[in-house]
């Protein structure tokens, strides 16, 4: 034991240290280690100097005292809206901006010359290109230990001398956010200290490290694996898969630990250890989100009123709806994400040319044309599917004819104009019909009915209006018609926004008509006509937006409107929280694409399903859902201005789904340590209708005097959700990874006492086949 021991330790000191190698051996990456002064600028009154260097981990970048992570891409010039500004005053060449994922703004630099500026370009890229094509291995040791512990591990050498004092570890254990007992602390540190001089070296520290970094509750499912306690046989590791409900092939077992085993002599005796087993749980491949559902895996060539479509509301805003600013970027993070209808509010602006902004208020305004551009250039970055611009048209006939121009020479072959076929249109195309197709939201002209001309040209038109309240019935007054441009209706065609009417004979309205209802118009119809809205929405598009006294883009709940088969339930994209958790959750399988096929029950214009009753009807699957919160790891230091503070962590596990199914539970609160806190706390569901459930997983750090803070969180469809001993990779309140905070989970699935492993199971069975 002892020799496989230091086997396994040298491979992994070799990892770690080497796992930068060939990195080093390019001479932008060396440039960027020696560090250079640049400008960081907003505006053309604000500009500073800073400096910016590449750590030697090879990974990560420090601008001033920020550092710079999850890194979404590199834009050469003045391509973000604050240097366009400034394109004249500034040398293009010398310019480029950092685009980092989540909410976090954009760094926007001025570097000393075209050279520096092109050596970071090319470095960043370098960087960013390297990390996606690392190994599993070296993903595992350079992003969770290495560049994680080593980072604290310097700031806590508070005399830089690469050695660590007790007083210093002390304060290495508060930053990575642990609160050893005094006793056990001094024992772990007189365990390494093996020179005796009351300091630890380099090799002594990697040691403390390791032992911090152990994960007793893994262990304890190794040896319950294994015959010896030391290795894994093939065939043991197959009965451990099996038991996870996946591939249980002798075939699987061997590739995993010739994937994730380290040690050489384990794997040429086709062996796994107990650090490659912890290597393997830690990796994305045993992630909580089946790995098929990270690719397009549903039918796409269903008629688009039957799938969700992710879809967001004042895209343009920045903050709130009555004093931020608007522009560009927010399409750009929107589109990113699969965002697949996003809002465009056009009002006339100056010089002819129309502008974006939340009207009559004191929003800043963006040129439509701009938009368009940015549009035209990160529309199928994220996702191949049609993408709708949902047109809340304000602007004079005149402007009107410059936004459909801007449309067609912007957007060219991407823009659809005219139908797919000449045929009458008995359902919408399907995604997959309309792919790389950009659609056009938006009124249509129609002629009065008698006032055709003898050659069956149209004499005169009105607009449908969609600013009519969704309440009004066939008896309500007709507003006078809006004034629109034929230019701008000829380019709805497969969107064309109506009042809604009522849902008397809908199976007579044309398909391609579609209602925008306000949430509490959309609230009304689910609780008071359910089922027939239900129906409407299995042929017809309905777009919900949130209130307008909404001034702080606030977020309505959108699973409310998803049980009632509504497609398009837009949402402020710039304002995160649970609702937006939500939508990120209810969009994460089918490849992110911003398509996702509703449930069957959904789809039916003869369906019976009722989202307000749901005991024994369509949908109707009772399901146990058992998940036991086993541990943390590496969560985040919440209150960062009080080195002392220690995060006190609790989980809530939440369903988001029917009425019925809503709920929420916790477990009990862990004190002093956010760093490897235990619970061993089991929580049980009870599911009626599981293909809508999302499930939510929150974690707080309790406080006994103020409302909890936010620590992470993970939202996932229930049908994704994989059964066995899962991590939960947390995200922050963004949105974006909060690495390396996970949760380690167990998950049991039970439907009338018969256990269902596998994700393919569920599926069948809410289908209705035989599992």
């Amino acid at each position: 034991m002892k020799s496989l021991f230091n086997t396994i330790h040298g491979s992994f000191t070799q990892h770690t240290e080497t796992f930068s190698t060939g990195l080093l051996d390019n001479e932008d990456v060396r440039v960027m280690m020696q560090g250079c002064n640049m400008v960081k600028v907003r505006s053309s009154r604000w500009q500073k100097s800073r400096n910016l260097r590449l750590l030697d981990d090879g990974l990560t970048v420090w601008c001033e005292s920020t550092k710079m992570t999850e890194v979404e891409c590199v834009r050469e010039g003045c391509q973000s809206e604050a240097l366009r500004r400034l394109v004249g005053s500034l040398p293009e060449s010398k310019c480029f901006t950092v685009v980092f994922r989540g909410a976090r703004k954009s760094l926007d630099l001025l570097c000393p010359c075209e050279d520096d500026a092109q050596r970071w370009v090319r470095g960043l890229r370098t960087l960013k290109e390297h990390v996606a094509d690392m190994t599993q291995k070296q993903k595992f040791y350079s992003l969770t230990l290495y560049t994680w512990i080593r980072g604290y591990l310097r700031r806590a050498d508070q005399n830089q001398d690469g050695k660590m004092s007790y007083d210093e570890v002390k304060r290495l254990l508060q930053m990575i956010n642990i609160d050893l007992s005094e006793q056990y602390a001094r024992c772990l540190f007189k365990r390494c200290d093996r020179s005796g001089d009351d300091r630890l070296d380099h090799i002594e520290i990697e040691e403390f490290c390791r032992e911090l970094l152990r994960r007793p509750e893994l262990d304890a499912v190794f040896r319950h694996y294994s015959s010896n306690g030391c290795v894994l046989a093939t065939a043991e590791l197959r009965d451990f898969l099996g038991d996870q409900g996946e591939d249980a092939s002798l075939n699987h077992a061997q590739s995993l630990t010739l994937t994730y085993e380290l040690n050489d002599w384990a794997q040429k005796n086709h062996f796994m250890t107990q650090n490659g087993f912890t290597m393997y749980m830690l990796s994305r491949e045993n992630d909580v989100v089946n790995p098929d559902h990270a690719r397009v895996y549903q039918d796409m060539s269903r008629p688009l009123a039957h799938y969700f479509i992710s879809s967001s509301h004042n895209t343009y805003l920045t903050k709130d709806q009555v004093t931020s600013a608007s522009s560009t970027e927010p399409y750009i993070r929107a589109l990113n994400q699969g965002c697949r209808c996003v809002e465009l509010d056009c009002w006339d602006g100056d010089k002819g040319e129309p502008v974006i902004y939340h009207g009559h208020t004191l929003t800043s305004k963006v040129p439509f044309k701009e938009v368009i551009e940015t549009i035209a250039q990160y529309a199928f970055k994220a996702s191949p599917y049609p993408l709708i611009l949902s047109l809340e048209n304000h602007c004079s006939v005149e402007q009107q004819v410059v936004m459909a121009n801007h449309l067609r020479t912007i957007l060219g072959s991407k823009l659809l104009t005219k139908s797919l076929s000449a045929k009458p249109l008995k359902d919408l195309p399907s995604p997959e019909e309309l792919k790389g197709r950009i659609l056009v939201k938006g009124k249509k002209l129609i002629p009065h009915l008698g006032q055709l001309s003898k050659d069956g040209s149209c004499a005169s038109f009105s607009s449908s209006s969609e600013d009519e309240p969704a309440s009004s019935n066939k008896n309500t007054p007709k507003k006078d018609p809006a004034k629109l441009s034929p230019e701008l209706s000829d380019l709805a065609v497969y969107c064309r926004s109506v009042p809604f009417r009522g849902f008397e004979n809908t199976s007579e309205k044309p398909p391609n008509e579609m209602s925008s209802f306000s949430e509490s118009d959309a609230l009304r119809l689910i609780k008071d006509s359910g089922k027939l809205f239900v129906r409407h929405n299995s042929r017809q598009l309905s777009r919900i937006y949130p209130s307008g006294q909404r001034l702080q883009s606030s977020n309505y709940d959108p699973q409310e409107m998803w049980n009632g088969g509504c497609q398009m339930v837009a949402l402020n994209f710039q304002t995160s929280g649970e609702q937006m958790d939500l939508n990120q959750g209810r969009f994460l399988p089918n490849g992110r694409c911003g398509y996702v096929l509703k449930p069957s029950f959904l789809r039916s214009p003869t369906s019976d399903f009722n989202p307000e009753i749901t005991g024994g009807g369509p949908g109707h699957i009772p399901t146990q859902l058992t998940i036991r919160i086993i541990s943390a790891q590496q969560l985040p230091k919440i209150n960062t201005e009080k080195a002392s503070s220690i995060v006190d962590p609790q989980v809530w596990i939440e369903i988001h789904g029917v009425a019925i199914d809503n709920a929420r539970d916790k477990t009990h609160r862990i004190d002093n340590n956010g760093f490897n806190p235990r619970w061993d706390c089991t929580l049980s569901f009870q599911l009626q209708v599981p293909e809508m459930a999302l499930v939510r997983f929150v974690v707080e750090d309790h406080d006994h005097t103020a409302k909890n803070d936010f620590v992470g969180q993970f939202t996932l469809p229930f049908i994704s959700l994989r059964t066995g001993y899962r991590h939960v990779h947390l995200l922050k309140a963004d949105g974006s990874s909060l690495s390396p905070g996970t949760l380690f989970i167990h998950v049991k699935v039970t439907r009338k006492g018969v256990p269902i492993k596998t994700v393919s199971e569920r599926l069948a069975i809410a289908k209705g086949k035989k599992a």
